[in-house]
């Protein structure tokens, strides 16, 4: 027979919190922090045969192989669409995260080079896009994988870096415990929430949720979402939060996900322009990278501790 049921969550990873009870989250400037995360990621053409590899993807051997129409698909975002977006992302003066598989440092490492040279967040986003994390790996083999792929960003970067996003998400019950064991600062693979909140792993790691709702794969490849209707979509997810947060006092946060190999084409790259200079210029919306929004929080929480009200 099954356990009995206790009150709160299935797992031992966070506490349960509804928005409504807790201190009010104010960020320095504004009320809504947009949080821009720029994916540049490694897709294999051979897969290593015991890796674990995202559900419903083509190009591996139990489907058509080789299949060069879909990694060379992917190859474009590293040769052409990734310049487009730093491009826009330049113009419009927004601040992303990069999310980076360690496989491009070696592959890619112009591209990689730009985006350190632009002073921006490099975040570590596993090994390959072909690769995740799963439950079926062994915590050995788990902490390697997460060892070797912040070494390897770390090498390229010259910097610890402070965030893990995980590959499609993918985590076991163990991989916030050892990513906090590796030093990083934030996890973003837990989309349950509109604020960050605090992992009950020691050291204390602060979850930045990530709506898979407004990236732009989940949106406009696998709902296959009409490409104009991108920004419209945005617009409406900014008035929202805008709008809630003027009504409670809760800053909230608005993360939207771009991976070149789709936002980056010509066809596209006009509706992501016309989303990103709306919201970013909007009165009332905080760009910031996961690093500085992980630590404001932090900060906001010691606060809290201390007197019982964020500042």
């Amino acid at each position: 027979m099954p356990g009995e049921r206790r009150p709160g969550m299935d797992h031992a990873l966070y506490d349960y919190s509804a928005l409504p009870n807790r201190p009010h989250l104010q960020w320095p400037q504004g009320r809504v922090a947009l949080w821009v995360i720029l994916y540049l990621e490694h897709w294999e053409l051979d897969p290593p045969a015991d890796s674990h590899r995202p559900p419903g993807i083509q190009g591996v051997r139990e489907s058509i192989f080789p299949d060069y129409r879909t990694f060379s698909h992917r190859e474009y975002g590293n040769r052409v669409g990734a310049f487009r977006l730093l491009d826009l992302l330049d113009t419009l003066r927004v601040r992303p995260t990069v999310a980076l598989n360690a496989a491009l440092c070696r592959k890619a490492p112009r591209l990689v080079k730009a985006c350190v040279e632009r002073g921006w967040e490099v975040a570590v986003h596993g090994t390959h896009a072909t690769r995740m994390i799963t439950s079926r790996m062994t915590e050995a083999q788990e902490r390697e994988h997460i060892a070797m792929a912040i070494d390897e960003v770390r090498g390229m970067t010259g910097q610890y870096p402070a965030g893990w996003i995980g590959q499609e998400y993918g985590e076991s019950t163990r991989t916030p415990f050892l990513v906090a064991e590796q030093g990083m600062r934030y996890i973003a693979d837990w989309p349950n929430d509109e604020q960050p909140y605090t992992m009950l792993t020691t050291p204390g790691l602060v979850s930045l949720p990530q709506q898979p709702n407004w990236d732009d794969v989940q949106l406009l490849w696998l709902r296959q979402i009409a490409t104009p209707r991108y920004a419209q979509i945005v617009r409406d997810a900014c008035d929202t939060l805008l709008d809630d947060a003027n009504a409670d006092g809760q800053g909230r946060m608005l993360c939207l996900g771009l991976h070149p190999w789709l936002s980056g084409q010509s066809h596209r790259i006009r509706h992501v322009r016309e989303a990103l200079s709306d919201v970013a210029t909007r009165e009332g919306v905080w760009n910031a990278d996961g690093a500085t929004l992980a630590s404001h929080y932090t900060t906001c929480l010691a606060k809290t501790n201390a007197d019982g009200e964020a500042r």
